[in-house]
C-alpha cells in the first residue's frame, strides 16, 4: 500500500507544476502568481482590501508589497474607503481591467486544454470538487438569497435528480408538497445558500407561513461537500432566521432512504413525531422547539 502522506506530497507537487506556481512570470504575463491572484480577485469584484487579504490568506506586509506592484504597473488604484478612514478600496484601471480579462482567457484555456486531455472528464472534475471543498472548508460562506436565483435553482435542481437516483419510487416534484416560493423569502421564511468560491454547493429552506410553526425544507450539499459539518451549519442558519422571525416550533419531513439526514436531525436535537402531511415521498417525521 502507497504511503497516503506521499501520495498528498506528489498531488502537491503536481499542482505547483501544472498551475506554474513557482514561475516569476505566472501564465506569461510577467508577474508572480502572487501579484495576479490579487488582480484576479479585484477583478472579480472584491474590492476591499482586508478582504481580499483574508481570501488570499496573506500577511499585511505581503498584501501591501502586491498592492504596491500593481500600482506601479497602472493596473490598480487604492483609496480610503468613503464612510470609514480605516478601510482602503481598489480598483483596477482600464489597463488593469485588460490585463485580468487576458489571465482569464489564457486561464480559461488552460482549463479546458486539461480536461481535453483526459479521458476521464467527469472523474477528473469530481476528484477536484472533492478537494477543493475540503481545502476550502473554512471560507465556505451561507448567504440568504432569493429561492429563484440562479444559485437557489442549481442546488434545487441538483437535488431533486438525487432524490430521483436514491427513493425506489422515483422523484417527482410536482408530486411533492414544494414549498412555495413566497414563503421562503422574508418575512415568512428565508432560503440560505452555501457558497464555495463562487460556487453553489448547499441550500436550506426555510418555509413560513404555516400557522403556529414553520418547516425546514431542501437541505442538500453537494457530494464533494458531504462529510465536512456544512449540513449541521446550514440546520444552525435557518434555525437562527427563525429565532429572528419570531418562529417557535419548527418541523420537517424526511426518507429513511436518506440515512444521513436523519442521523443528522437526531443528533442536532430534532425529535420524531407522527406524521403531520400527506406528502408521499416521506416517511419520517421530526419537530424542534426553539
Amino acid at each position: 500500500m502507497l504511503d497516503p502522506v506521499s501520495r498528498v506530497r506528489r498531488f502537491n507537487r503536481a499542482v505547483t507544476s501544472a498551475v506554474g506556481a513557482l514561475d516569476s512570470s505566472f501564465l506569461g504575463r510577467g508577474r508572480p502568481l502572487g501579484a495576479a491572484r490579487v488582480l484576479n480577485a479585484i477583478g472579480h469584484g472584491r474590492t476591499d482590501v482586508a478582504d481580499i487579504r483574508d481570501y488570499l490568506g496573506l500577511d499585511s506586509g505581503l498584501m501591501s508589497r502586491l498592492l504596491r506592484s500593481l500600482e506601479d504597473e497602472g493596473l490598480i488604484e487604492t483609496m480610503v474607503h468613503d464612510g470609514d478612514a480605516r478601510r482602503r478600496i481598489a480598483h483596477l484601471t482600464p489597463a488593469g481591467q485588460r490585463e485580468f480579462n487576458a489571465y482569464e482567457a489564457i486561464s480559461n484555456r488552460q482549463a479546458e486544454g486539461l480536461l481535453a486531455r483526459n479521458a476521464q472528464r467527469d472523474a477528473l472534475l469530481a476528484a477536484m470538487d472533492l478537494i477543493a471543498s475540503a481545502l476550502g472548508r473554512d471560507g465556505t460562506a451561507l448567504q440568504e438569497t432569493s429561492p429563484r436565483s440562479d444559485a437557489a435553482r442549481y442546488c434545487l435542481a441538483a437535488y431533486y435528480a438525487e432524490l430521483a437516483q436514491r427513493f425506489s419510487q422515483g422523484f417527482d416534484v410536482k408530486l411533492s408538497r414544494d414549498p412555495d416560493a413566497k414563503d421562503m423569502v422574508r418575512p415568512r421564511g428565508a432560503f440560505i445558500v452555501a457558497m464555495s468560491d463562487g460556487l453553489p454547493i448547499g441550500c436550506v429552506g426555510l418555509k413560513g407561513g404555516a400557522g403556529e410553526f414553520a418547516e425546514i425544507k431542501r437541505l442538500w450539499v453537494a457530494p464533494a461537500a458531504r462529510g465536512l459539518g456544512l449540513g449541521r451549519r446550514l440546520m444552525d442558519a435557518a434555525e437562527t432566521a427563525a429565532r429572528e422571525l419570531g418562529i417557535a416550533v419548527l418541523r420537517l419531513d424526511t426518507n429513511s432512504a436518506l440515512a444521513e439526514a436523519g442521523q443528522l436531525y437526531r443528533r442536532s436535537g430534532w425529535t420524531e413525531i407522527p406524521r403531520f402531511n400527506d406528502d408521499p415521498y416521506p416517511d419520517l417525521f421530526f419537530e424542534k422547539r426553539l
